[in-house]
């Protein structure tokens, strides 16, 4: 059996002295950057655990989970730690938020940070080296990836079906009769956003319609910029896709401001389904992907992992959106406006 790594292990790696290893760890005290790069570089060559989380976790687990999110803001996540935080409670463990504020290095750091404080992991990341990243510095711990960053992970997963839900979007849109479907994207370099844009492109080319989109980044001002930008183009879109709910809405909102009629001369769908799509006027037609049940059930694959650290799980779980047909794309609504959103359930 290898013998865990010391702290003057890790001090004598990086040539520095185990006080300076302590101050760039615990973030008391300054130092330089070329010894912090060390000392870091160091620490994950050598996998090494803090000393007071190796002692707790050859003891005892900590019953805490540690969860790693592009951002912190917004309906989505708010969602997402609501379905993770009741799944927590149930199985009595405790969660441990942070951010990665939508860059790998941020999310490295949390990651690295996370080490001997929790039982297991949950990363969701939209990056595409998702893997790689949880795979080189998590060490020994169980981890989950999900959504854009687990597209083709070898480690457990959960993923949203984002090809599919957009080809879905706006084939609803072109049996609306709709020709001139524009697309709100995301992010360039965001897996999930590539993955809704080549859905609706794929939708746009199949029924031999012209694609049209304009980048956002997955907030309300971007939505509303983008939706005012396709309005003053040379053609009118007569429909718009939106990579997400919170770009949606601002698009409504740019269509109010311009007194375009929603669903009468420009419809609008997005994707989601966040609690104010269902409140919004009119209101928001989206591929429901139930969000908190998403985050409940990633906990419980995570503690299933923990209380079996034998058992392999290389498994990618798939999540269908479905399609929530509400006012903002049809002047007959086909179904229930899904104004009340079920709460998870939980096995007792």
């Amino acid at each position: 059996m290898v013998k865990p790594a010391t702290i003057r292990d890790v001090a004598g790696r990086a040539g520095v002295s185990v006080a300076s290893v302590s101050r760039v760890l615990t973030g008391a005290g300054q130092v330089t950057e070329a010894t912090r790069a060390r000392v870091m570089e160091a620490v994950e060559a050598l996998s090494y655990v803090p000393h007071s989380g190796a002692r707790s976790l050859s003891t005892s687990k900590t019953h805490s989970v540690g969860v790693i999110l592009p951002d912190l803001f917004g309906e989505f996540f708010s969602e997402l730690i609501r379905g993770l935080d009741l799944a927590a409670r149930h199985a009595g463990y405790h969660l441990i938020v942070s951010s990665s504020h939508d860059h790998a290095e941020e999310a490295a750091a949390a990651i690295r940070s996370m080490r001997g404080r929790v039982d297991g992991l949950i990363v969701l990341s939209p990056h595409l080296d998702a893997e790689k990243l949880a795979g080189s510095l998590a060490g020994g711990l169980p981890v989950l990836l999900m959504n854009g960053g687990a597209v083709d992970a070898k480690r457990p997963s959960i993923v949203v079906d984002n090809h599919g839900g957009a080809f879905a979007a706006v084939q609803h849109l072109i049996a609306q009769g709709r020709s001139r479907v524009a697309h709100i994207g995301g992010p360039l370099h965001n897996a999930e956003a590539q993955a809704r844009l080549a859905g609706y492109e794929r939708a746009m080319r199949d029924a031999g319609l012209k694609p049209v989109s304009v980048q956002g980044d997955f907030t309300q001002a971007a939505g509303h910029a983008a939706c005012l930008a396709l309005l003053s183009g040379p053609t009118r879109p007569d429909a718009v896709f939106a990579a997400n709910d919170m770009m949606a809405v601002g698009a409504l909102l740019a269509l109010q401001d311009r007194g375009v009629r929603c669903p009468e001369d420009v419809a609008v769908v997005g994707f989601d389904d966040v609690p104010i799509a269902a409140l919004m006027r009119p209101s928001l037609t989206t591929m429901r992907i139930n969000i908190a049940e998403t985050g409940r059930r990633a906990l419980e694959r995570l503690v299933g992992m923990i209380d079996g650290p034998d058992r392999t799980d290389a498994s990618r779980e798939v999540v269908t959106p479905e399609l929530v047909v509400r006012q903002s794309s049809s002047t007959v609504v086909l179904k229930p406006s899904g104004g009340t959103r079920p709460e998870p359930v939980l096995a007792s």
